[in-house]
């Protein structure tokens, strides 16, 4: 958690949301870098890795769902509830088919599509969903919903690399990088620009400490896939 204001930071240039990703940047780099991502581009991640990662992905859907709807809740404008009204939706339907699709792809046994064990950084990014949905304030919902879609924006967004093969990896990578995706992550990360610096210095440096375990969890779950478990 810092002790400076957003009032009092260091780059008077930085939005609220920049100023946030400044205080995170290593953790932030090594994520939206991490060897992961660059097997999911280059088609080679290994079949038990990804069904790791995407069996413990899936298990954050309902949380996420969760959180959005606090954020509906606490949203101070109704354009804003309309927004991610429209985003959850997408969330239900799209990335929830690509998940059917790629279990199926992957053999996986129903019992762990729904009730798989579940690994720290699993649980801890769950947890971490839920103080952020409990809290009922706009701003703290934003800060771990914008590291969530934000840092998955910013790893997906390699300009000149070619789509894999297979639907597994390449869908992927799509859904997290379009067109839609990239204006939702703007207008996302605008919401909190324009909430945050409203807040007090207490509720501010709140902000930042979500911020930051959620960066530290992104970085946390990406290393953890390379020890999966096993689904049979």
């Amino acid at each position: 958690m810092t002790d400076t204001p957003f009032s009092k930071r260091n780059n008077p240039a930085s939005t609220f949301t920049e100023w946030l990703r400044e205080q995170n940047q290593e953790n932030w780099n090594a994520a939206i870098n991490h060897r992961f991502i660059d097997e999911l581009f280059a088609g080679s991640v290994a079949d038990d890795v990804l069904q790791h990662y995407l069996v413990q992905d899936y298990q954050f859907i309902d949380r996420f769902v969760a959180l959005l709807g606090a954020a509906i809740a606490s949203a101070d404008l109704f354009t804003s509830r309309v927004r991610f009204s429209r985003f959850a939706a997408m969330i239900t339907s799209d990335e929830n088919t690509y998940f059917l699709r790629a279990f199926d792809e992957l053999g996986l046994a129903a019992q762990h599509r729904i009730t798989p064990p579940l690994t720290e950084p699993t649980t801890a990014f769950q947890a971490l969903m839920t103080e952020s949905a409990e809290s009922r304030m706009y701003p703290l919902c934003l800060s771990v919903l914008v590291v969530a879609e934000w840092l998955y924006l910013s790893w997906a967004d390699r300009p000149n690399a070619k789509l894999p093969e297979r639907f597994i990896h390449a869908e992927w990578i799509t859904l997290h990088n379009n067109p839609a995706f990239a204006e939702f992550i703007g207008w996302m990360r605008s919401e909190l620009d324009r909430t945050g610096p409203l807040l007090n210095a207490q509720d501010q440096a709140r902000c930042a400490d979500m911020f930051g375990r959620a960066v530290a969890l992104e970085r946390a779950f990406f290393d953890h896939v390379y020890t999966p478990l096993t689904y049979s």
